[in-house]
């Protein structure tokens, strides 16, 4: 990563986005459009709306490899989900574009992992400059109350969102030992050349005290946002709530999950149809996405619908479906979502959950109730609430069933093992192509539920369509035991050598 001259340092607005950044202990210079100086950056009202949109923009087309122009949509655009599914067992990979995230061959120094690591303190570091601004910004006057308050709501929401990204990739899981090193939880800001030394003194925390910070920040979000569901570009308090299941799920408070699930069942609905949170973005299902345009998206080399697009309807087909879940008998053939959200070529089966691979318009989901409702049933099962867990789930399954196929029973299920099982498998089902295996297989291997990474269909090796039925053998490899040092990835080279901390402890194993 090229080094920043430190001299250049300036918390700056390039065009109508803020660009003062941080790759975790570095600071990173850009290119801007026209610099700002501090005291001013702050100064009216539509300066800071321009530095808030800047932070949505600094998630939906970061950094990568040295570049900010050519970010390839990290942490947020499109790599939450490619390197998500990429590590996981369900999409899979079918040229060198992955190869070190599908086959386990990363390093301190390759640029997937450092990439989403530079991205998330980025934005980390974006969100804490608004944080810090806010209130001065009231007591001058040039904001209200109201409005200071629903800034603060989504940058608290960006910061925790990110940590917890840096959390499942970096980090051992909470269900395993949550005094295990976690990630340098960041919430202050470095806008200027005195506070870099403090930013990169910050040192690895422990996972429990992470997720202690990020269930802080999340309720004093869902506090200052006050309630209601807003829109699904911007972040709002059911957004807010959302994404306290998602990580109360991961920290096994089944209870606390239950309890954040009652606060906004009324506000948004899983859709009749599987296909309607992807086409448009603003149904009942939606509850918050980064959004692309034409003009700004993760490039031809890393937006979704480019990267898991069939090549005969445009896209580069760089990711398919893998034929392990195509042929699993969990997922039965009559689901539609095998129809409506697939396509398929000569070469093989493709996500069509994204469709745009022209213009790359379409949208990061990041949080849907379908997301809501498993996870409320995955708690309800832990607590033995069998019923009550089999009846959330058959609102996201039986959708995509004809009448024909019967709804699960908990005791059809043999119980709860059997339906957790059940659920397990729906996630894997409803979130293909959605980046969130590998964020079940990190919990759940922590938990004792799975043992790893498991055999996934070998590299570059799936060439026909006839490998998604029984008549072709699938050559699997890549698979990774949850002790193997490689589970999680290495702590950049560039963090171990700057951060002062100790200085910042490696993972171990690299």
């Amino acid at each position: 990563m090229t080094k920043f001259s430190i001299k250049n340092f300036k918390l700056i607005l390039a065009g109508a986005a803020m660009m003062g950044v941080v790759s975790a202990c570095e600071v990173t210079e850009l290119t801007p459009a026209n610099l700002i100086p501090d005291q001013e950056a702050f100064a009216t009202a539509a300066r800071i709306e321009s530095a808030v949109l800047g932070v949505y923009e600094s998630a939906q087309r970061g950094y990568y490899n040295g570049s900010v122009t050519n970010g390839r949509g990290y942490p947020f655009g499109a790599a939450n989900v490619e390197q998500g599914d990429m590590r996981g067992e369900d999409m899979y990979n079918d040229q060198a574009f992955y190869e070190i995230t599908y086959n386990n061959s990363y390093n301190p120094q390759s640029a997937n992992n450092n990439g989403m690591w530079i991205s998330l303190y980025r934005l980390i570091n974006r969100a804490n400059i608004i944080l810090e601004n806010i209130d001065p910004a009231v007591a001058s006057g040039v904001l209200t109350a109201e409005k200071a308050n629903a800034y603060k709501g989504e940058m608290l929401f960006m910061r925790a969102l990110a940590h917890h990204e840096l959390l499942i990739h970096f980090a051992r899981p909470y269900s395993d030992d949550p005094e295990t090193a976690g990630v340098p939880y960041r919430t202050f800001a470095i806008n200027d050349v005195p506070k870099v030394p403090d930013g990169e003194a910050v040192p690895r925390g422990t996972v429990g005290e992470d997720y202690t910070q990020l269930l802080a920040d999340l309720d004093a979000a869902a506090t200052a946002l006050g309630s209601g569901k807003g829109t699904v570009s911007r972040v709002s308090y059911g957004a807010v709530v959302a994404l306290k299941t998602r990580v109360l799920l991961h920290k096994e408070d089944w209870a606390g999950v239950l309890a954040e699930y009652e606060k906004i069942k009324s506000l948004y609905a899983v859709t009749p149809n599987p296909a309607t949170p992807f086409r448009g973005g603003t149904s009942s299902d939606n509850i918050f996405s980064f959004l692309n345009s034409d003009a700004s998206n993760g490039t031809v080399n890393g937006a979704l619908p480019a990267m898991y697009g069939n090549p005969a309807n445009g896209g580069r087909g760089l990711v398919k479906i893998s034929p392990l879940i195509w042929r699993s008998s969990f997922w039965l053939a009559e689901d539609t979502r095998r129809v409506d959200l697939t396509s398929r070529n000569a070469a093989g089966i493709y996500s069509a959950k994204y469709i745009d691979p022209v213009t790359r318009t379409d949208p990061n989901v990041i949080l849907r109730f379908s997301e809501v409702v498993l996870n409320a049933a995955e708690a309800n099962a832990q607590l033995g609430n069998l019923d009550a867990a089999v009846a959330l789930l058959n609102t996201v399954r039986s959708r995509a069933l004809p009448a024909s196929i019967p709804a699960f029973t908990a005791a059809g299920l043999g119980g709860q093992a059997g339906v957790l099982t059940a659920i397990y498998q729906e996630r894997r089902i409803e979130f293909l192509a959605e980046g969130r295996r590998w964020a079940d297989i990190h919990r759940l291997s922590g938990a004792g539920v799975m043992n790893g990474i498991p055999l996934k269909a070998q590299s570059r090796s799936v060439n026909n369509v006839d490998f998604y039925t029984t008549s072709r053998a699938i050559v699997t490899s890549h698979d990774l035991p949850y002790d193997d040092y490689r589970f999680i990835w290495p702590i950049p080279l560039d963090e171990i050598q700057n951060n002062t901390s100790a200085p910042i402890a490696q993972n171990p194993g690299y």
